[in-house]
C-alpha cells in the first residue's frame, strides 16, 4: 500500500523524533524509486506502519514533504532488495539445450534435432532418452554443492510442454514437473531458495533453440499463446505453493524478445500483469520476476510498482559475446564495459529490485553449439557472417587447455562482474554445468581455480 502525503510539521517532529529513538539503525532514504514525476524522498514503513528509514536527510534535517510506503504484505522467504542473490541456473536439464549437453543430441544420429521440438518430432525413442537425461543430469550431490560454494540461489528453467501440449506439439511431454518438485525438495534439504522459470511459451516467446523451438517468435501473435501460458503459470503456482519459503520467486517468462518490435512489448506487458495475478492467487507469498524482453532497464521506470503490484523482480541478461565487435573486445574494453554498467543498475534497482538472472565467465562464443546445433562460432570466423578473431582451440572445452593467463582472465571476469551485479540485487550465473564447456561451468570454475569460494573476497575485481 503506498500512502502520498505531506507532513505537518508537528507530525513531523514527533516522527522525528520517533526515528530516531525507536529505529536503532535506519537505512538510508528510499527504497523505490518515486512514482512517475513525484520526486520526493520516500520513507518505508513496515505493514504495522513502523518506519524504516530515518525522517532526517544527510544533513540531519527533517524532511517535511516525503512519500511514505508501506513495505510488501508478501514475506517470499529471501529479503529481495536487502539480501543479494547468488546463484546459479540449472541450465540444459528440464530445458535441453544442445551446447550444454551436446551427447543428447548428438546421439539421435539425426541432424534435424535442434531442439525439444525436434528432439520430440524426429528422435528414435526420445521419450527414454529424456527419461535418463532428466533422471541422470542433476541429482541432490549437485544441490549440496551449490550450497556448498556459498550460493544461496538457484533458477530453474522448465518448459510449458511440461504442462501442456494441448495444442498437439510433439514436445515429450511427461513427468518434468515432478523432477521440478525433486528439485525443489533437493533445494529444501541444501538449504537454498529456488526461482521457477518459465523458459519457454506456446509459439516461443523468441525462436531461440532455449525457448524449445528454434525459428521464429509467434508467441504474441496469437492470444492462444498468451492464455495458455497465463494457465501454466497458475499451475506451477498452485502445485509448488506448498513450498512457500524455498520457492521464493516465480519468473514469469524467460527472454520475451522485445527487439523484434511489433507486439512483442505490448503482448509481454499485458501477459506480466495477467501473469502476475495468475500467480498471485495460487502462491501468495512468491516475488515476481519479469524479464527486461532485452529492452533498456530505463525502459521498466514506474512499471509494475507498488501498490497495486508487490513483491515484483526485474531479470536482465548480460552477456557480450553475441555479435562480432563484442568477442572481438580486449580484456581492457570487456571490464571497463562491465564497470559502466554501475550506474544504470542501481538506478533499475531503486524502480524494481533488479537481478542479473543470466551471465557467464565466456569472453567468446566458442562452446560448441553454443550458436545453434550444428552453427559455428564468431570467434574463429565459422560463425556466417563473421570474421575471425582468433582460435577456439583454448578458449573452451573441458578446460584443460585453459592457460594460466587466460585463467587469470577468468578470474577477473568473474569477481568483476560480481562486483557490479552486487551493486544492485544480486546475480544468477548461467549455468552451474555443461558436458564441455568450461568457460561457462560454474562447478568446473571452482575446481579449476577462477571462480572463488569466497564471494566476498574480489582482489581481482576492477571496480
Amino acid at each position: 500500500m503506498m500512502l502520498k502525503f505531506t507532513l505537518l510539521p508537528a507530525l513531523a517532529s514527533a516522527l522525528a523524533l520517533f526515528s530516531q529513538h525507536v529505529l536503532a539503525a535506519p537505512a538510508p532514504i528510499g527504497g523505490f524509486i518515486p512514482a512517475g514525476n513525484d520526486t520526493r524522498p520516500v520513507i518505508r514503513a513496515d505493514s504495522s506502519g513502523k518506519l524504516q528509514d530515518s525522517l532526517l536527510n544527510e544533513r540531519g534535517e527533517l524532511l517535511s514533504d516525503a512519500r511514505i510506503v508501506l513495505e510488501s504484505r508478501q514475506s517470499p522467504g529471501f529479503a529481495y532488495g536487502s539480501q543479494k542473490v547468488r546463484g546459479v541456473n540449472i541450465g540444459g536439464w528440464l530445458v535441453a539445450e544442445p551446447w550444454i549437453t551436446p551427447s543428447l543430441f548428438e546421439s539421435t544420429g539425426d541432424s534435424r534435432v535442434i531442439d525439444e521440438y525436434t528432439f520430440g518430432q524426429y528422435a528414435n525413442n526420445a521419450y527414454g532418452r529424456m527419461q535418463s537425461h532428466w533422471a541422470s543430469f542433476y541429482t541432490q550431490s549437485d544441490f549440496n554443492q551449490i550450497a556448498a560454494a556459498g550460493l544461496n540461489h538457484v533458477r530453474i528453467p522448465i518448459g510449458y510442454w511440461a504442462f501442456d501440449t494441448s495444442a498437439g506439439e510433439p514436445y515429450v511431454h511427461s513427468n518434468q514437473a515432478d523432477y521440478l518438485e525433486s528439485a525443489i525438495q533437493w533445494c529444501r534439504n541444501a538449504g537454498l531458495k529456488v526461482i521457477i522459470d518459465l523458459h519457454g511459451a506456446p509459439g516461443s516467446q523468441n525462436g531461440f533453440d532455449n525457448s524449445g523451438r528454434k525459428g521464429s517468435a509467434n508467441w504474441p501473435n496469437a492470444q492462444s499463446n498468451i492464455d495458455r501460458s497465463v494457465n501454466v503459470i497458475s499451475s506451477i503456482a498452485a502445485r509448488y505453493a506448498k513450498y512457500d519459503g524455498t520457492v521464493t520467486s516465480i519468473e514469469l517468462l524467460n527472454e520475451p524478445a522485445g527487439f523484434l518490435g511489433g507486439n512483442m512489448l505490448p503482448a509481454a506487458k499485458q501477459y506480466y500483469n495477467s501473469g502476475y495475478y495468475a500467480a498471485r492467487s495460487k502462491f501468495g507469498n512468491a516475488a515476481i520476476m519479469i524479464h527486461d524482453a532485452f529492452q533498456d532497464l530505463s525502459y521498466w521506470n514506474g512499471f509494475m510498482q507498488p501498490q497495486q503490484y508487490q513483491e515484483v523482480l526485474l531479470d536482465t541478461h548480460i552477456y557480450q559475446v553475441f555479435s562480432p565487435s563484442e568477442v572481438a573486445l580486449s580484456e581492457n574494453d570487456r571490464l571497463s564495459n562491465f564497470c559502466n554498467m554501475i550506474n544504470d543498475l542501481q538506478t533499475s534497482n531503486r524502480n524494481l529490485y533488479t537481478v542479473v538472472g543470466e551471465w557467464s565467465n565466456a569472453p567468446t562464443d566458442c562452446a560448441k553449439y553454443l550458436n545453434g546445433r550444428g552453427v559455428g562460432a564468431r570467434y574463429d570466423g565459422s560463425y556466417p557472417g563473421s570474421y575471425y578473431v582468433g582460435s577456439c582451440s583454448d578458449k573452451t572445452g573441458d578446460g584443460s587447455a585453459f592457460s594460466s593467463s587466460y585463467k587469470d582472465y577468468l578470474r577477473r571476469m568473474f569477481e568483476t562482474q560480481v562486483s557490479v551485479y552486487e551493486r544492485a540485487s544480486g546475480w544468477v550465473f548461467w549455468t552451474w554445468k555443461t558436458e564441455s564447456a568450461a568457460d561457462w561451468d560454474y562447478q568446473r570454475g571452482l575446481k579449476g581455480g577462477w571462480i572463488t569460494y569466497n564471494l566476498n573476497s574480489r582482489p581481482n575485481a576492477r571496480c
